[in-house]
């Protein structure tokens, strides 16, 4: 069965067949975002930043999965381009399982540690008990959440972008309308927001298991996996960008959240969850876009058609530059309204984010490149100039602004990072 990845492409039909994802991740980061709506809404400032307290967590979870679902999707869909369809689904077999061995041990080595972890975060006393409420909850859900990263890639990889869009509006919309229900009408606060998540994760997971178990005539199904390390290796290795970006992001989440409780206490930390989710929602669409085009560019790669690659190459570029200059638009002219969601105007809160959140939007002007340059790189199987790029962007130039800005400009530094 030939694939819908296998055939020329215009920058319209690229876009279009890039879209169903650019959704699908704009979708996940809109329900993420009403889950800290809910939150900051009906239990508190104070229960929104014990989630921001915890995000570092769910960052290294999704770390793992992205890079096994980024650097294993480079692989099959360049073994696919090479003709060698069995050896790809054994390899997608062994990655999916894989994945859910190592959601397993996280579930338990996290659970057993939990306390220590939020301590060693930054919580403090006013946060304690609800990090580990919501800590503890979501973790039960970690191989769940490995599965609906792998099978996000996946589905693109197989040519069936659309069936991955549909699963996220509908594990999303489930998620949204049990937050309200557990959060405002059963009262059950931020372990109600964790088990809305994890219902709205379990869905497009199980779903996707469902899928490529039964539906044998695509291109990828299960089959009887061979252990292969050098599969597993390129994977990571492939992939290590992906999870590099969300390793340093759980660790930047985490040094913005001990400066700003040391310098702004709970109030602070809930201005940069406010303003890390804008970004989170925004970078979205680039994420969405090179997540959509790589399986293309690797089957591209695997079959040397030089040609179709330089020109994806010129129209991904074209759709970089116009949508970065709309994102610093959007953020900048719904900075007010996007704050107002989260807190009401002129609270404590509003007054701190308000005021460095138009300098932080100067990040989305650059954002995408950097985003798409190595997700390039790790569709060509290249991770290594993908994981230094990726490096770069989301940690050294942040931390060393982290720790010479505000040498210059107090805390009115952190807007600009």
């Amino acid at each position: 069965m030939k694939n819908s990845i296998d055939k020329e492409f215009s920058f319209y039909s690229l876009f279009k067949f890039a879209l169903p994802t650019i959704v699908m991740i704009v979708f996940m980061s809109l329900y993420t975002i009403v889950d800290g709506l809910f939150v900051s809404r009906f239990v508190g400032t104070t229960a929104l930043s014990a989630v921001n307290i915890v995000y570092p967590i769910y960052n290294v979870i999704i770390a793992i999965g992205l890079m096994f679902a980024t650097g294993g999707s480079a692989v099959i869909a360049k073994k696919m381009g090479e003709g060698e369809s069995q050896a790809a689904r054994e390899n997608f077999s062994l990655i999916v399982l894989v994945g859910v061995m190592i959601g397993l041990i996280i579930l338990v080595v996290g659970i057993a540690f939990i306390k220590p972890l939020v301590v060693l975060l930054g919580a403090n006393e006013a946060v304690l008990q609800l990090c580990l409420d919501y800590g503890r909850t979501f973790l039960f859900f970690t191989p769940l959440a490995i599965l609906q990263m792998l099978f996000q890639c996946f589905f693109v990889t197989a040519g069936k972008p659309e069936l991955g869009l549909v699963m996220t509006i509908v594990g999303g919309c489930t998620n949204i309308v049990l937050d309200y229900i557990f959060i405002v009408p059963m009262q059950m606060g931020i372990v109600g927001a964790a088990i809305a998540t994890g219902i709205g994760i379990t869905i497009p997971a199980v779903f996707g298991m469902l899928y490529f178990t039964f539906l044998r005539k695509g291109t990828l199904y299960f089959v009887k996996p061979k252990l292969d390390k050098k599969v597993l290796w390129d994977s990571c290795f492939n992939g290590s960008s992906e999870m590099v970006s969300n390793i340093a992001l759980a660790v930047v989440t985490f040094l913005y959240n001990i400066i700003m409780m040391k310098y702004l206490g709970e109030n602070g930390v809930a201005a940069i969850t406010i303003m890390l989710y804008a970004q989170f929602l925004l970078n979205a669409v680039f994420m969405g876009f090179s997540m959509g085009v790589s399986p293309i560019i690797s089957f591209n790669y695997g079959s040397q058609n030089i040609i179709q690659i330089k020109k994806i190459f010129r129209y991904c570029i074209t759709f970089i530059v116009v949508s970065s200059i709309i994102s610093y638009a959007v953020a900048t002219l719904s900075a007010p309204l996007l704050v107002q969601l989260f807190v009401p105007k002129n609270s404590v809160v509003y007054n701190i984010t308000i005021e460095k959140f138009y300098i932080f939007s100067i990040n989305f002007l650059f954002a995408g490149i950097n985003i798409f340059t190595s997700a390039m790189f790790t569709a060509f199987s290249n991770g290594r100039v993908s994981a230094i790029v990726s490096f770069m962007r989301t940690f050294v130039f942040i931390t060393a602004g982290l720790i010479i800005l505000p040498l210059i400009w107090g805390i009115e530094a952190y807007g600009m990072l």
